[in-house]
């Protein structure tokens, strides 16, 4: 095999030829090697790129792709951004389908990671900003076990229209968790949820919320912290969503904060799938989780942004074509086929209880939704409950503690607790790297005191 995977005469000068022909940027901080072969690029890559990681994927220590983009993501740190990723394409020849699923998995790790990165790029010092902002307010935090009630999870994806009445017949029985998008369209159906999610740090999902003020009777929200939250969300209990950062981790444990941790997603209603698998045991259904755009709509309807389109119409400029242009971006952007994706190789490891609650005969993104989660069968879900019993499980399952911190010294101790972490040996690099990605996007080897002096200007401002 090694005399027709290289070159039989000289296969490192076939190593530095290739190399030589990629034109590689001296800028790449990370290579990803696809199936290498005996590994003759390995040693020609560090001479020329001695600060950069090489990473190898071989086909023998991968079972499947998915396997192979856990591996990445656990190996590759989170602050590179600059990664490139390298074929042996004679490698194909012998191992073939597990070769492609490798490349796959490598595309499909830097479509994430390109995603992740402009995010922090568009939102690190906004979310850092908030997280402050959003101590200041924290007021009551909400203790939990766990139940056994039914879980609905509601997303704001056009095909939630179809499942609210459904979920107005069950919400008396279930536990309904909602993201903060799908709060108006709840309110328009006249369901309340149970929870509603915030994870977004954009100023415009304040709008999202706003609703929720209305009625908000016994909701609470479960937020990280680091999401856009109006001053009105003072008083309303809380039960706290960590990223599972370094920098927060470390801030929520020494003020004695509780918390679950649940990772960044990119999606709310990833987030809220794993939530509701902390809080209860029993079966979770979905609905409005389109991962696609359907024709021009995006969202279901009432939407929180409905109006912005309609008070900037004309006769140049419809709605419609406003809409229209609004669904091509998303479509283009990428991030449902992102997000679809992630759901597909997760749905191989979370339990087999999650049910669609979207009819594949009526909607016209069942190649996805209905492909990765099965159809709920409705006349089971009506059985699937605790009959009567919704009240007494959320009596007893959660209860609300009030912060022991002086609310008005609290930003100051967060930010004490960080500038003292950053100047110890055994946290220093860890919360530099995550900082300065978040601070300093696209930087490197930023000063500790220049991310010092930020954190300070965000408190103070």
């Amino acid at each position: 095999m090694d005399a027709q995977l290289h070159s039989r005469y000289n296969p490192e000068a076939e190593a530095v030829r290739y190399i030589d022909s990629l034109n590689l940027n001296a800028s790449t901080e990370c290579f990803i090697l696809i199936k290498p072969g005996l590994g003759y690029m390995i040693p020609v890559l560090q001479e020329r790129f001695k600060h950069s990681r090489i990473i190898s994927l071989h086909a023998e220590n991968f079972s499947s792709q998915e396997d192979a983009l856990k591996f990445l993501e656990s190996e590759v740190p989170e602050e590179m951004s600059r990664i490139s990723i390298i074929e042996w394409r004679p490698s194909l020849e012998f191992y073939k389908e597990r070769y492609v699923n490798l490349l796959s998995a490598a595309v499909e790790f830097l479509k994430r990671k390109d995603a992740e990165t402009r995010t922090l790029a568009a939102f690190g010092k906004r979310w850092i900003r908030n997280f402050f902002k959003n101590l200041a307010i924290l007021d009551n935090v909400i203790l939990y076990r766990k139940s056994e009630i039914p879980v609905i999870i509601t997303g704001s994806g056009p095909s939630l229209e179809q499942a609210l009445p459904i979920i107005r017949m069950m919400q008396n029985n279930c536990l309904i968790i909602a993201s903060s998008s799908s709060v108006l369209s709840l309110a328009h159906a006249g369901i309340k949820p149970d929870i509603i999610t915030a994870y977004d740090g954009g100023s415009w999902a304040l709008k999202h919320i706003y609703p929720f003020f209305r009625e908000k009777e016994d909701s609470f929200l479960a937020v990280n912290l680091c999401a856009a939250l109006p001053s009105q969300c003072a008083g309303v209990p809380k039960l706290i969503i960590n990223d599972g950062s370094f920098w927060q981790s470390i801030v929520l444990h020494e003020l004695s904060l509780p918390s679950v941790i649940i990772t960044q997603k990119g999606t709310v209603t990833a987030v809220s799938t794993e939530l509701a698998m902390l809080l209860s045991t029993g079966n979770i259904y979905i609905a409005g989780m389109d991962l696609s755009v359907s024709d021009i709509r995006s969202h279901t309807k009432p939407y929180a942004f409905d109006y912005l389109f309609f008070e900037a119409a004309n006769r140049f400029e419809p709605a419609y074509n406003k809409n229209y242009i609004r669904s091509s971006l998303i479509k283009q952007g990428g991030s449902m086929d992102i997000y679809a994706a992630w759901f597909k190789n997760q749905k191989k490891i979370w339990p087999n209880r999650i049910y669609s609650l979207t009819e594949s005969n009526l909607t016209t993104n069942k190649d996805l939704t209905t492909s990765i989660f099965n159809e709920a069968d409705l006349s089971e879900f009506l059985q699937d409950k605790i009959k009567n019993q919704k009240d007494k499980v959320i009596k007893n399952c959660f209860s609300t503690a009030k912060v022991s911190q002086d609310m008005s010294l609290i930003k100051k101790k967060a930010l004490n607790i960080l500038l003292s972490a950053i100047k110890d040996q055994k946290y220093s690099q860890n919360l530099k790297n995550e900082l300065t990605a978040l601070l300093f996007p696209g930087e490197k080897n930023i000063e500790t005191q220049e991310i010092e002096n930020t954190l300070c200007g965000i408190v103070n401002e």
